[in-house]
């Protein structure tokens, strides 16, 4: 099986709790342009991701360290993969650095999984920045 494995790395000047908690919670996910819904299968273990089109994704966490590492396992009808988010601050800025390795199931799609992660990426990552900006007082 092809694999695509999809990398970015983004500086927000906010502190790194308020980064790790908006990009951790299950419960504040309005600033997701992508999303219907969240659901939530097994507290701090499993959730499923909806997107506007109602498609399903079940994300199940993997690794937790609280403002430092987060990982999870990430299937749905189309590919399966993992994504590992880790989080570093200096001078009050907070880096983020994000990598998805994913594995399209059906061999049609496998040209076409580089670009939609790297498309989703920067989407997730400017959803995150716009959030972080209107919420500065949080």
């Amino acid at each position: 099986m092809t694999m695509a494995v999809s990398h970015i790395k983004a500086t927000f000047s906010y502190g790194l709790p308020k980064v790790w908690d908006a990009v951790v919670s299950l419960k504040e996910y309005s600033w997701r342009s992508d999303l219907d819904r969240i659901e939530i299968r097994e507290p701090g273990k499993q959730f499923v991701e909806f997107t506007k089109e109602g498609y399903p994704t079940t994300f199940t966490i993997t690794v937790f360290q609280p403002c430092e590492r987060y990982e999870f396992d990430m299937e749905n009808g189309n590919m399966r993969g993992h994504w590992v988010g880790l989080f570093s601050e200096q001078n009050g800025q907070t880096t983020v650095d994000f990598t998805e390795d994913v594995t399209a199931k059906k061999v049609m799609l496998r040209p076409f999984v580089g670009g939609y992660l790297k498309k989703q990426q920067a989407l997730y990552v400017a959803d995150l920045r716009k959030f972080l900006e209107t919420n500065k007082e949080k």
